[in-house]
């Protein structure tokens, strides 16, 4: 990789929160719990719909995807972050932010077009509840799951390839949390205004396209559940979609204000919390959102824990 770019950085140094040592143990307890309690709560609704054959129908196994991309969206940030938070010295090779960096992208990425299809599936069930078996068959949903891991794979690999072409022959201090493409490229010593101008519109597309998706989609919504003449068959047509808001509203939300800000708009540790709010606690929260809230999940829940219990006293 630093043949092709000529550049004299081996590795980087993420420098995190070290401006508050004093709190790097506590962060380090807090970060490491809700790292392991997001991998249970994604793990559980992964398991419970897999094993479950009545949720396997597309409102859930969009959530199943949903939690996978949240699980590997942890998974490439908690770790190094709670290295960073145990080293006086935090390194990562070249090579390693660049996986970070692809990861970090694709995992992103793809959960903006899955919260996007997600909002479409809840459009037809509601809107059209008795052609939805039509036109949310087997083929669509597996045509919408594809499009976004794909998607996601095809803005990550171009922009990831773009931002590692460049030399970096300066400070090789990364004044954030991660390898996320707007830290990195700070210390680029070249021009990048090309791949500023690039970037920034591929992340409105990227960010836009199915945000302005979900929002036609919830405007139908809005107006079928606004007809319906029980007040019984309103409220449950808002509870099925108040889950999906709130993780759109919770995504959305920090990931723009990171992605689409001018730079110095917000302090480095402003951005670095912002970055927290939808690596940590967005996946952390995921879970809770879609089984608290969901009777059908905490139903299959209680039925696999009976089957477990019944096992086990047989």
């Amino acid at each position: 990789m630093r043949g092709q770019n000529d550049s004299s950085v081996a590795e980087f140094i993420l420098l995190g929160f070290s401006n508050y040592p004093e709190l790097q143990r506590q962060m380090f307890g807090a970060f490491l719990v809700i790292y392991l309690v997001t991998l249970t709560g994604n793990a559980l609704i992964m398991s419970v719909i897999l094993l479950d054959r009545s949720l396997h129908i597309p409102m859930y196994l969009f959530l199943q995807n949903l939690s996978v991309v949240e699980t590997g969206f942890s998974t490439t940030v908690m770790p190094e972050m709670l290295v960073v938070l145990t080293s006086e010295k935090a390194t990562i090779s070249f090579g390693g932010c660049f996986a970070q960096m692809y990861f970090i992208l694709l995992f992103g990425g793809t959960e903006c077009f899955l919260l996007g299809a997600m909002a479409y599936d809840r459009f037809a069930a509601i809107c059209h509840p008795l052609s939805y078996p039509v036109i949310m068959n087997k083929r669509v949903f597996m045509t919408l799951v594809t499009c976004s891991w794909l998607s996601g794979t095809m803005m990550t690999t171009l922009q990831t390839i773009w931002v590692f072409s460049f030399p970096y022959c300066g400070s090789n201090e990364i004044n954030h949390i991660s390898c996320e493409t707007p830290a990195v490229l700070e210390l680029a010593c070249t021009d990048i205004f090309f791949f500023e101008i690039y970037a920034f519109t591929g992340t409105v597309l990227i960010i836009l396209t199915p945000f302005v998706l979900i929002l036609l989609s919830y405007i139908r919504i809005l107006f079928s559940i606004l007809k319906m003449p029980s007040t019984t068959g309103r409220q449950k047509a808002f509870s099925t979609c108040a889950s999906h808001l709130t993780s759109v509203t919770l995504f959305y939300g920090t990931a723009s204000m990171t992605y689409l800000q001018p730079k110095s708009k917000y302090s480095p540790d402003t951005k670095k919390l912002m970055s927290l709010a939808y690596s940590l606690l967005t996946p952390l929260l995921n879970p809770l959102i879609y089984s608290l809230r969901n009777k059908e999940m905490k139903r299959a829940v209680v039925k696999l824990w009976e089957r477990k219990v019944a096992l086990h006293t047989t």
